[in-house]
């Protein structure tokens, strides 16, 4: 037996013995997802126990160093561990900004000192943060942000406020781009990092279409910012921001890669019914899904040689720019696949049979996957002149 798979029989073994069955359970509502942090509410014992047993093994974090609350697995190691997750349809035990956006931030342009504090407490669950990046005049053009950090010595004063921060109302602290230099647009930006129960931040849940709120717009009145309390260097942090952006457009392009023929027919059973061969009774939907099963494989098979190419160095900067235009693309291809077999039937919106319309507001959420992290459109513009070369206008 090899060392890969002996590793691969003692994380079996180990996800057996210790993934509570509930652990095992499709996910049907936001309190099915564990965030952490100070306001967190475990929904039962199994999802705290969870939490708890892989927190132990440095399995919420797997591939982070032990040093900062990880489990330290080489990249085949975390494939390996991800597999076996999936075998058993294992849920994460825990989910974080934390952990898909700062985290690797913090790892390659945090402090030592950083590095221990900050990373452990999120691997351990013990702060769930929020991103404060775009604006009102500063969405796709970021780089204009005014929010701005008056320099008082010892520390900043931030006055300004963010839109679209997700789960802000519910987050402990913010990583947050604030200008410091008016005078330079890139080398003028500072990110900083800071509680949101300081003074001087509110919060305002804004309703989406879906008639959910998990975006807000925050407000930032006279809020004080340690000296002490930013990543990288004062004025350079449009480098950690756009390091950060590639990890957060490949977070929202995961939403492409799950899913498969099986588990759209399953979920379309129901309102199509099975013809005597057990398939789905419509030959056009069944092609359909087909087409869509190809490409997402596809999808993976491309998101697996982009991970290749980035651990040798040989990946193009703009390559998570498609994996997001891709991903977000097949999302939403995903749910209006669902939206047209469930015929008016889907549309439903507050039954208990429909889990509260569970199907029509996750198709209406994936509406903003193409505009947030970057649109659909910016992405094109920068997949045609930085990976294709084609001429500007």
């Amino acid at each position: 037996m090899s060392q890969l798979d002996a590793f691969r029989a003692e994380v079996r073994q180990w996800l057996d013995e210790n993934c509570p069955a509930e652990m095992r359970q499709p996910v049907t509502g936001d309190d099915d997802v564990c965030w952490g942090g100070r306001k967190f509410v475990f929904k039962n014992d199994a999802q705290k126990m969870w939490l708890d047993r892989c927190v132990a093994k440095g399995y919420t974090v797997p591939d982070w160093p032990v040093a900062y609350g990880g489990a330290g697995l080489t990249p085949e190691q975390t494939k390996i561990f991800k597999q076996e997750m999936a075998r058993i349809s294992a849920r994460p035990p825990l989910q974080s900004f934390g952990i898909w956006m700062l985290g690797p931030a913090l790892l390659q342009f945090g402090t030592e000192d950083q590095k221990k504090h900050y990373l452990t407490q999120i691997a351990r669950g013990e702060i769930r943060w929020c991103q404060g990046y775009s604006e009102p005049g500063a969405g796709s053009d970021l780089v204009s942000l005014q929010t701005f950090g008056e320099d008082k010595g010892d520390h900043w004063v931030v006055n300004g406020s963010k839109i679209w921060t997700s789960y802000a109302d519910q987050a402990d602290w913010i990583f947050c781009l604030v200008r410091t230099d008016k005078s330079n647009k890139y080398q003028g930006i500072t990110f900083m990092l800071f509680d949101m129960e300081s003074a001087g931040v509110t919060t305002k849940p804004i309703l989406l279409i879906s008639g959910n709120s998990p975006f807000c717009e925050t407000f930032f009145d006279d809020v004080v910012v340690p000296k002490t309390q930013f990543i990288g260097e004062v004025n350079r942090g449009w480098d950690v921001a756009k390091y950060l952006l590639g990890h957060e457009r490949e977070m929202i392009s995961g939403g492409g890669a799950g899913g498969d023929m099986r588990s759209l027919g399953a979920a379309m059973l129901k309102s199509v019914g099975a013809n005597d061969a057990g398939e789905l009774d419509d030959p056009v939907l069944r092609a359909e899904i087909a087409a869509f099963d190809v490409d997402v494989f596809a999808y993976r098979a491309m998101g697996e040689r982009f991970m290749d190419m980035w651990k040798t160095g040989r990946a193009h900067p703009a390559s998570s720019n498609m994996m997001k235009y891709v991903g977000t693309e097949l999302n939403k291809r995903r749910y209006e696949l669902l939206m047209s077999a469930g015929g008016s039937a889907a549309l439903e919106w507050e039954s208990d049979e429909s889990r509260e319309g569970a199907r029509p507001r996750a198709w209406l959420r994936t509406k903003a996957n193409s505009i947030e992290g970057g649109t659909s459109e910016v992405m094109l513009n920068v997949i045609a002149k930085r990976i294709l070369d084609l001429p500007g206008a």
